[in-house]
């Protein structure tokens, strides 16, 4: 029976992942600070057989490493995640998602443990080329804006893993996840599907930053959670950076429209500038599709959650969360 470490297992897409681990009849231990995580989330698989939960921090190394010691595989999915968390607060981005990869790394190495990095879309930067492959390069705004910040932590962390793999062997994957959303996301980072339906079933507005053209690709949470665990399992996989996504593209301007359809409301969608949203200067990327070439051709993945799907599982979670006492 393997042993799993889910570092910020208490987040969104970790208590996805630990559930389907559960499930598989795996053991899995959740390390969390709940910094950004929730409790909530994983309150459901406490007493459950083979789960274990640590309140604590990936410094804290006296609670940190008999974790990962003990561990088979290592997912590593505590960052500092939200574009509203990444511009009000970029030290903690910086310092969250460098220190604590590279604590994952080095101990992973020290025992041969597999792990799995997440990344993200946003490591693309401003690129143009659409869809983005894993070899594309790069290009990024200036130091001075904290935007980029999200995205060049990020990438160090990548570098970091793949120098691992290549002078120790570590095996290691790196997941650029698109946009993943579905039922227990919060939009109180940023998260523009959760908000958006928020405020739908709050009766509006619906408040779309910019000029609402900016299109983006989001794949279900139950599209993902298999695909991380595959890629782990597959040996052609580690050593390599590869997209987790759908190709399916909707401008923000539309997925509001959608938003508002699905829910039934016939509440006002506002226009907000970025200026006003985050602050002078911001900026965004255009377009984010995902080439998904290579994770099809190592694992055969492809997403079976439309869309419509999504909205629909996520209105009906929110919508249960609301009527909560």
């Amino acid at each position: 029976m393997a042993n799993n470490l889910i570092t910020g297992g208490a987040g969104f897409i970790g208590s996805h992942l630990a559930e389907y681990l559960l499930d598989r009849g795996e053991e899995v231990v959740v390390l969390d600070n709940l910094s950004t995580g929730r409790f909530e989330n994983i309150r459901q698989l406490v007493g459950r057989p083979g789960f274990q939960y640590i309140i604590g921090d990936l410094s804290e190394e006296s609670i940190a490493i008999p974790a990962m010691e003990k561990a088979d595989t290592i997912y590593h999915l505590a960052a500092a995640v939200g574009v509203q968390l990444i511009v009000n607060d970029p030290v903690r981005t910086i310092e969250t998602n460098i220190e604590g990869a590279s604590r994952v790394l080095r101990f992973a190495a020290r025992w041969g443990k597999r792990v799995l990095i997440t990344s993200t879309s946003e490591v693309y930067g401003k690129g143009t080329s659409v869809p983005f492959r894993e070899d594309d390069d790069v290009l990024y705004g200036p130091t001075a804006k904290s935007r980029w910040s999200y995205a060049f932590s990020k990438a160090i962390d990548e570098f970091l893993a793949m120098a691992y793999h290549q002078t120790q062997g570590l095996p290691v994957v790196v997941v650029r996840l698109f946009n993943t959303v579905g039922p227990r996301q919060v939009g109180q980072y940023g998260m523009v599907v959760p908000r958006f339906i928020q405020q739908a079933i709050d009766g509006g507005p619906i408040t779309v930053y910019g000029d609402g053209k900016q299109s983006r690709c989001f794949t279900h949470v139950k599209d993902v959670v298999p695909a991380l665990v595959h890629l782990l399992e597959t040996p052609e996989a580690w050593g390599q950076v590869v997209n987790i996504g759908s190709t399916e593209e909707i401008s923000v301007g539309e997925l509001a429209e959608e938003v508002r359809k699905r829910t039934g409301s016939a509440c006002e969608i506002r226009y907000v500038p970025y200026d006003q949203a985050y602050r002078p200067g911001f900026e965004d990327m255009r377009r984010r599709v995902p080439s998904l070439e290579r994770i099809q051709r190592l694992i055969g993945y492809q997403p079976s959650h439309s869309l419509g799907d999504i909205l629909d599982d996520m209105i009906a979670w929110q919508r249960n969360q609301s009527n909560r006492p």
